[in-house]
């Protein structure tokens, strides 16, 4: 089965986290971030995962035109989605709120896959935001592994077909 992982990210951690699930398919995977390629075809997918994280409440803007283009596609296609948020405890609702309630009730596999702040590859008014909103100075990882593990497991990319 082929398999389309769809990204967006800002500072890194979704592409990492795509790259994670892409290594473990055992079938065709193909890897697009969305910020560097704005066309894609989806015929030649019987499934994708699509991603991204939460900045200022919400996800990249590439990502959510993807989405609102491509509905109709995506509702013929079996479907992943993966949020990456530090948020624990608003990572639920934030989830709700990004990705339509058509598609999350479409979708096959839905996982909050944790986040990270990274503070090297942030620009000093981030950095100063994520310090005074969070209290945190220094990069953290929170990435779960076994959120990504069960998107692995329930878009069945573990095995071969």
């Amino acid at each position: 089965m082929k398999t389309l992982i769809v990204y967006a990210t800002n500072h890194g951690t979704s592409e990492q986290i795509a790259k994670l699930i892409a290594e473990k398919a055992a079938n065709e995977t193909d890897l697009v971030n969305l910020k560097k390629e704005k066309k894609i075809d989806l015929h030649s997918y019987e499934q994708i995962i699509i991603g991204g994280s939460i900045h200022a409440g919400t996800i990249q803007k590439p990502l959510r035109r993807f989405i609102e283009g491509s509905m109709s596609q995506l509702l013929q296609k079996r479907i992943g989605l993966f949020l990456s948020c530090m948020h624990e405890q608003k990572a639920q609702k934030q989830f709700e709120m990004v990705f339509p309630e058509i598609l999350r009730t479409h979708a096959q596999s839905k996982q909050l896959t944790g986040g990270e702040f990274r503070f090297d590859k942030m620009n000093f008014l981030e950095r100063a935001i994520v310090k005074k909103v969070v209290g945190i100075s220094e990069s953290i990882s929170n990435i779960n592994f076994d959120a990504i593990e069960r998107l692995v497991e329930e878009m069945d990319l573990n095995k071969v077909n």
